[in-house]
């Protein structure tokens, strides 16, 4: 039997850039293919010579769409990557949103730092373009959940359903007589949108997650959370901004928005969409009825609880209005994207509240200010904040360290090895400790370039 090899090239002792080579017998498969986001040192990897050659690459393997999975794929495209690249139906949708989304800021950014000088290169370049974009895409194969596919020299993909976002997946590869099975990013179970982590039987090797492998979810309800801070900013004349997620947790929002409304318990403030790739996820929410909970009025009733502001202009005019009202805008992390205009207009204002949604990656504006910066840099600038900060933790699109423990209890045998990754390093840790300790199987957490051979 050849030897089936697994390499971490990335997302191993980090939240971000998940990419897991599998090699046999000169042909070779890359599951995920992520940017690196975050510090400084983390974003650097990504203008580094990928560390095999990508023609060699048979086929990549996208568990879903978010950037931090999917983003390094029109780098690849660049450097020469020329064949397949599967995932399921609905991340298919939203790689082409993202993706071109991602392009267009890193133009955008490069233009901006060229025309006001503030940057080390000169001249400021993109990552990559619009145009790798457009060739990535094309390479794409979207597949259905549960069908075995054929994605080429002996390897069969099947992706099962995992939560986390619209269209996320694991993904069993079978190769060479052992099947290695990647987890990508599981959900949360119970979610009010998304379905439960779909159990997997077995599998000879195992890549799971970590994220949260050290903490728990609050139980608190989170409409009752969002109520909380919205009574309170508005009472005092305020702004409520949330920096979201363009794609799962902007429609979460949106739904919790709306079922607070339905009950009649939103105070009377107008509720703003702005980032039109928010907006583009909640339509191809709605075109993919299978793969979330909501029946199909609840969810184009949900989805419609919000103004949607596509235009520059409308969302500038939003950062001068002292109405209070509820603005969900891009990007999750603060990182980039229109919420940036926005941090700078209602940040400065002791009645409004900044409200973060989600994990926020060590090195981002999101995490700085969770950590209780009173000032944040933008383009240059230092910016005061004077705002409130809150959070709502409970909203996360990863399964707690319970959770995860749930979704491995449903193997019927327990894994050869078993590979934590995805996660910072006590988080990790603590994960791969708690599989030993309760399950008490092969587990442990891989460096950034191990190579492991699977037997």
């Amino acid at each position: 039997m050849t030897s089936l090899t697994l390499t971490f090239l990335g997302g191993a002792g980090t939240v971000t850039g998940s990419r897991h080579l599998l090699q046999q017998g000169g042909h070779s498969v890359l599951v995920d293919c992520g940017l690196f986001q975050g510090l400084k040192e983390l974003r650097l990897k990504n203008w580094a010579r990928f560390p095999v050659d990508p023609d060699s690459i048979d086929a990549v393997v996208l568990t879903h769409a978010h950037l931090d999975h999917s983003g390094y794929l029109p780098k690849l495209v660049r450097e020469g990557f020329r064949k397949r690249a599967f995932c399921s139906i609905a991340s298919a949708d939203l790689c082409r949103l993202l993706l071109i989304d991602s392009a267009k800021i890193q133009e955008n950014d490069a233009a901006f730092a060229n025309k006001h000088g503030f940057s080390k290169h000169h001249p400021a370049l993109p990552l990559y373009d619009q145009r790798d974009v457009l060739r990535a895409l094309d390479l794409l194969r979207p597949v259905a959940f549960d069908t075995p596919t054929d994605i080429g020299h002996g390897a069969r993909l099947t992706l099962r359903r995992a939560g986390h976002i619209l269209g996320a997946a694991t993904a069993e590869v079978a190769w060479g007589g052992r099947s290695v099975v990647f987890s990508g990013d599981l959900g949360r179970y119970a979610d009010p949108l998304m379905p439960d982590p779909e159990p997997v039987a077995a599998c000879d090797y195992l890549v799971v997650e970590s994220t949260y492998g050290d903490r728990l979810h609050p139980a608190t309800d989170p409409a009752d959370a969002l109520l909380e801070v919205v009574e309170r900013t508005v009472a005092r004349g305020g702004t409520v901004l949330i920096p979201a997620f363009a794609v799962g947790r902007a429609q979460e929002l949106l739904y919790l928005c709306w079922t607070l409304k339905t009950a009649g318990k939103m105070p009377l403030v107008p509720i703003y969409l702005d980032s039109p790739m928010s907006i583009d996820a909640s339509d191809i929410l709605q075109r993919h009825p299978r793969d979330h909970r909501l029946s199909a009025e609840d969810c184009r009733r949900s989805m419609a609880v919000a103004h949607y502001v596509r235009e520059a202009e409308e969302s500038r005019a939003l950062s001068h209005s002292a109405v209070p009202k509820i603005i969900i805008s891009a990007s999750g992390m603060a990182t980039g994207g229109r919420v940036l205009h926005h941090l700078r207009a209602f940040g400065q204002d002791p009645r409004n509240t900044i409200l973060l949604a989600g994990f926020q990656a060590a090195g981002t504006r999101g995490d700085s200010l969770l950590k209780g910066a009173r000032e944040v840099k933008m383009h240059g600038a230092w910016i005061p904040i004077r705002a409130e900060i809150d959070d709502l933790p409970m909203l996360s699109a990863h399964a707690d360290a319970n959770e995860i423990m749930r979704w491995l209890a449903g193997f019927k045998r327990p894994p050869k090895r078993t590979f934590v990754v995805h996660g910072e390093g006590k988080a990790s840790a603590a994960l791969r400790e708690r599989i030993v300790r309760e399950l008490a199987w092969n587990c442990v957490v891989p460096a950034e370039g191990d190579r492991h051979v699977l037997s």
